[in-house]
């Protein structure tokens, strides 16, 4: 084993690992908002997320009906405001699982306090671990989240700036610019989301 193998190892090992959003504790998600494609005239689609409690567990579920456009233009979603600094992390992880329809999401971030409809979002797509049984973790390097506007990707746009990141959003999307064409119900069920 050379010194990089070694330090890769030893940095896997000592990584710190942060909860972000843990939804089996959490009493409320007053703080979490829809933002659908119902934000523009022509939108169809709806996403809600809600807790889902028995006497043995607690999580979140964000439902989806997704109405995509006939070009696939469409998205359902959720975001949340936030004061983040992570870039003392390599990654977002995800503990999940999918059903339904569609299995291709995004974690969509902003930064630097832009909230506005109009201002560049920071995306990275991932397949939802479809099971009606076993979460999985979905792991997104920081370093490959993309600037999009409207679903189009931005090449010179600045890029994510981790140490303030003040905007978490989850959404299916119908795939305009992308060969996956989704639509349809689905549920994204989610224990928590971290940073490593």
């Amino acid at each position: 084993m050379n010194n990089v193998d070694i330090y890769s190892l030893f940095s896997q090992l000592t990584r710190h690992r942060e909860i972000l959003f843990d939804f089996t504790t959490v009493e409320n998600l007053d703080n979490w908002k829809e933002i659908s494609d119902t934000v523009r005239t022509v939108g169809k689609s709806k996403a809600a997320l809600v807790l889902q409690t028995t006497q043995v567990f607690q999580h979140a579920v964000l439902f989806t009906l997704l109405n995509p456009q006939p070009n696939g233009a469409g998205f359902a979603g959720i975001r949340t405001m936030t004061n983040l600094n992570l870039s003392n992390f390599e990654n977002i992880d995800i503990n999940c699982r999918g059903q339904g329809n569609n299995s291709h999401y995004k974690v969509v971030l902003r930064h630097k306090g832009l909230h506005s409809n109009e201002d560049i979002t920071y995306e990275q797509f991932f397949m939802a671990p479809m099971s009606d049984t076993d979460f999985s973790t979905v792991t997104l390097p920081l370093i490959n989240f993309k600037p999009y506007y409207r679903g189009r990707e931005v090449p010179d746009a600045e890029p994510l700036d981790t140490a303030i990141i003040t905007m978490f959003g989850l959404q299916v999307y119908g795939g305009v610019y992308l060969s996956i064409k989704q639509k349809g119900v689905s549920a994204l069920e989610i224990e928590n989301i971290s940073v490593s």
